[in-house]
């Protein structure tokens, strides 16, 4: 097949590119990084060489950082709809360094892999989706639609200033079909159409610093707040213990995640320690009622308890909806599988075009390695994915 072959000779190129992705550092802001800017630009520059249209669209945030957003499309048969795949330039920080082998923002191939952060998450999927759209330019192909890529910031914190910015911009349409590559499996054969709600809180506890030796005239922040991280894990697994076999993770979970620093030294005890939890709930939940079950335990202890991120999960999309059904057709035809629909407890861009009533898919071909020490995008999974791209623009 013409796109499959050509997308095979680009294999080399498609690794360097994702090489480059990673020596970018794109940490989002959210958590001290630089932003998407730099490799932004790195981005565009490539489509632009590519014969993409591009457009930039980016956004300052309440940090005065400028976030990046990049739009870019080849011209379909039907001018009137676009199959949008959506990638997302920001990353996580790499987290504990004593924990990598290598370099995060140093990228190594070793074994078929490319290591480094934001190989998978989302590197991998993005240069795919690139690389797809070459082989089509290259081929002189127009595609059944538009091929349209967006390239969004803020991903991994809330995408205020990504895909919700470019929703509100009005640059998309009902009748497009959206599918971003930002969960998936080993195999390729898990297409998400549902996620849960995301609830992520961050809870401030007071008590009164002192030293070590005199604990009598001190009130233990810390001590107090391992308590209620206790208290408040068990009230929310005991109460939302339901399950829901759609979900790749049947039951809500309720994660403590991140503690800020309290004393520097061993002998003061704290006055106030900040911790936060990460909830992934299912559907069927209020996430008002279980803030008010964290509130409740809350109250009277000398803690404060602030949202960080609320967002819903809106309804699935429909397992008959075109896109699935193209996507099937796909791997049936060029991998042999046939897939499955299913959710997932992560949040993706998804979720933002779904709250509008559009339908949207989630797939890719992954280890699942993203947010950990030592992710990787196996280098055979991002090249065949681009030919599933490839081949969905062609799609009648």
């Amino acid at each position: 097949m013409e796109i499959t072959k050509r997308i095979e000779e680009l294999r080399e190129e498609m690794v360097e590119s994702l090489k480059k992705f990673i020596s970018i550092n794109s940490v989002n802001p959210a958590f001290g990084g630089p932003g998407e800017k730099e490799k932004a630009d790195w981005l565009e520059g490539l489509l632009r060489d590519f014969g993409f249209e591009v457009d930039r669209c980016d956004v300052r945030d309440d940090r005065g950082i400028w976030r990046s957003n990049i739009v870019a499309k080849i011209p379909g048969k039907n001018r009137e709809k676009t199959l949008w795949i959506v990638t997302h330039i920001d990353t996580v920080p790499p987290g504990d360094l004593s924990l990598w082998e290598t370099d995060p923002f140093v990228p190594v191939v070793k074994d078929g892999k490319v290591y480094g952060r934001g190989a998978e998450d989302n590197g991998g999927s993005m240069i795919a989706s690139i690389y797809a759209g070459k082989a089509l330019i290259d081929l002189g192909i127009t595609p059944e639609y538009n091929f349209g890529l967006a390239l969004v910031a803020d991903e991994e914190a809330g995408s205020e200033y990504g895909i919700q910015y470019l929703i509100e911009k009005g640059l998309f349409s009902p009748e497009d079909m959206f599918l971003v590559p930002d969960a998936g499996n080993e195999k390729g054969d898990f297409i998400e159409i549902a996620e849960k709600s995301i609830l992520w809180f961050k809870v401030m506890v007071n008590g009164k610093q002192g030293h070590a030796s005199r604990p009598q005239t001190t009130e233990n922040a810390l001590r107090k707040g391992a308590h209620l991280i206790t208290e408040i894990d068990e009230a929310l697994h005991r109460k939302y213990s339901d399950r829901d076999e759609l979900f790749d993770e049947p039951l809500s979970t309720f994660e403590p995640t991140r503690a800020e620093k309290t004393v520097d030294n061993v002998n003061t005890v704290p006055g106030r320690f900040v911790f936060y939890f990460d909830c992934r709930v299912l559907p069927r939940y209020n996430l008002d009622e279980v803030l008010s079950i964290v509130k409740s335990i809350l109250d009277g202890r000398g803690a404060e308890l602030e949202v960080v991120v609320k967002q819903p999960a809106p309804e699935p999309t429909p397992p008959d909806s075109e896109l699935v059904v193209k996507l099937s057709n796909v791997l049936r035809s060029l991998r042999g599988l046939e897939a499955k629909v299913g959710g997932i407890g992560g949040g993706t861009c998804a979720a933002f075009f779904r709250k509008k009533g559009w339908p949207a898919v989630v797939w890719s071909t992954i280890d699942e390695t993203a947010h950990q020490p030592n992710e990787y995008r196996r280098i055979s999974h991002m090249v065949e994915d681009a030919k599933v791209f490839a081949l969905l623009g062609t799609e009648r």
